[in-house]
């Protein structure tokens, strides 16, 4: 039997992605990753959820909340339909102006991504600050987090996926490639060089960016990385002390449990 009022679905709305868990007694029990497809419908969204839970023999009376957050509005409105219609909660949907362990230092609050303010409310909560988060999706963020716990911002460039994407449909003679680290740095053929500057070029793009984020933040900031490429990368250098790849969802467990 569960207990309900402790349990949470938890939604991750990202551009290439949803990523979805169930929280049971604030742990994380079960975790998805699914497409995310402009042309589902609610109705589509819902029976997926329910298919989910089913298969790990969850009810949605199994649980007390759905908490979401998007970074893609089209697909806002459809997936609360879902919830609503085929799981019977009403999601809360996360914002700025929710109460929320970090001070948001941010020019106009409202415009950080939801996905952002998950981040760093799980990493001032799991972790030491001052903290730098690297999340990454479709895009590749920099978050930093101060030494008092305050948001302050960050940097945002394109994911490793959609370089890759851009590299292969701008370039005539290029070809589409699988995203994995080649032989040598140094490729000695066309889908190896590509690797390489993907790969690599990423590793010291990171590497470099948390250099910058220690001068501002101190060379005791904690660097945890999340997101469905965090691998790629994090094999591959050694300047990320904790890989979280499911901590977007973290984050949302406990906002949500700060808002109830």
């Amino acid at each position: 039997m569960f207990n309900n009022t402790a349990n949470l679905f938890a939604i991750d709305i990202g551009n290439t992605n949803l990523a979805v868990g169930f929280f049971q007694n604030g742990e994380l029990k079960h975790h998805w990753r699914l497409s995310t497809d402009h042309k589902r419908m609610p109705d589509e969204y819902g029976l997926q959820f329910l298919g989910l839970l089913h298969n790990q023999g969850i009810s949605p009376n199994d649980f007390s909340g759905i908490v979401l957050s998007s970074v893609v509005p089209p697909l806002t409105e459809k997936v609360m339909q879902a919830c609503e219609n085929y799981l019977g909660h009403q999601p809360m949907t996360i914002h700025s102006e929710l109460k929320l362990n970090v001070k948001i230092n941010y020019d106009d609050p409202s415009a950080v991504g939801a996905d952002r303010l998950a981040d760093a409310v799980a990493a001032n909560t799991l972790f030491t600050s001052p903290a730098c988060v690297i999340d990454f999706g479709t895009a590749t963020t920099f978050n930093a987090i101060n030494k008092k716990g305050e948001y302050l911002g960050g940097a945002i460039l394109p994911g490793i996926g959609l370089s890759a994407e851009v590299l292969f449909e701008r370039t005539a003679k290029l070809p589409s490639i699988e995203l994995s680290a080649p032989p040598s740095v140094i490729g000695t053929n066309t889908r190896h060089a590509m690797q390489s500057g993907l790969i690599y070029g990423y590793v010291a793009l990171v590497e470099g960016m948390v250099v910058k984020f220690k001068e501002i933040l101190g060379d005791e900031t904690t660097v945890i990385a999340t997101g469905g490429h965090v691998h790629l990368i994090s094999n591959h250098t050694n300047v990320i002390d904790h890989i979280e790849p499911w901590l977007t969802l973290e984050g949302l467990r406990i906002i949500w449990e700060m808002n109830r």
